[in-house]
């Protein structure tokens, strides 16, 4: 069943990885997909892997650090399809360094990606959902934003003030009917699933590590118009882990 036809779904950081499930999902469900990334052969190659399965997605090579690639990315998917109405802010990175030699240049370019993006590409297609009067925006955050290891302290604040984000979001989007809803993932494994260890899985109180459809279905439960009533929370999608208390014997 063909449930989200004639949707228009932006996925940034769609070239690998959870983006990549993610973007497979919504045009598998008949959906028209554009793919933002800034790596141009990965886009490529998720294209014509979609479109191989009959998926209608399109790609655009972007720096969400820009402002202008994001309103002008914003702009020709508008112009092209005339209405989106689901955005899926992914895109993301992080710099691991000890907080003592953690650069401004690299707590910058974490900082504007992962955050100063996600405000921005949800801005610009707010502006376009509210012409309907109807929209859908999920952010990926983090578990990351609620427990640490050390030397992350960019990426924290980045997951974090995501979360901080997207409730002011979806009471400032609220009265244009567009929902704002956060994902923050747990250990997702995005490489060899095989290759994992058992302990690897018995570390989750679910018994598995988790898989990236696990967030794509996620976004879909989220996205769903008949789930209007949901706005403004965060989903903690980690198998538990966040749960789980922990002793060192």
């Amino acid at each position: 069943m063909l449930i989200y036809q004639n949707k228009t779904v932006i996925v940034t950081g769609a070239g690998n990885g959870i983006g990549s499930v993610i973007a497979a999902h919504y045009a598998k469900l008949g959906a028209t997909v554009s793919l933002w990334d800034r790596d141009e052969h990965a886009l490529r190659k998720m294209q014509e892997l979609l479109e191989k399965d009959g998926g209608n997605v399109f790609i655009k090579v972007i720096d969400i650090t820009s402002p202008e690639n994001i309103a002008d990315a914003i702009n020709e998917v508008h112009q092209s399809c005339g209405r989106i109405d689901i955005l899926i802010n992914n895109a993301g990175l992080g710099r691991s360094s000890s907080p003592y030699d953690l650069s401004v240049a690299d707590w910058d370019y974490v900082i504007n990606t992962n955050l100063r993006g996600t405000f921005l590409c949800a801005r610009e297609a707010a502006k376009v959902m509210r012409i309907n009067h109807k929209g859908a925006i999920v952010n990926i955050a983090s578990t990351r934003a609620l427990m640490s290891e050390p030397d992350t302290e960019a990426y924290a604040a980045s997951k974090g003030g995501i979360l901080a984000l997207t409730h002011a979001l979806a009471v400032s989007l609220g009265p244009d009917h567009i929902t704002v809803n956060a994902i923050s993932p747990g250990w997702i494994e995005t490489g060899d699933y095989e290759k994992l260890k058992e302990s690897d899985h018995k570390q989750h109180p679910s018994g598995r590590v988790g898989k990236p459809d696990d967030i794509a279905r996620a976004c879909l439960y989220l996205t769903d118009p008949a789930n209007d009533f949901i706005t403004g929370i965060n989903l903690v999608i980690d198998g538990g882990m966040t749960r789980k208390m922990i002793y060192e014997e």
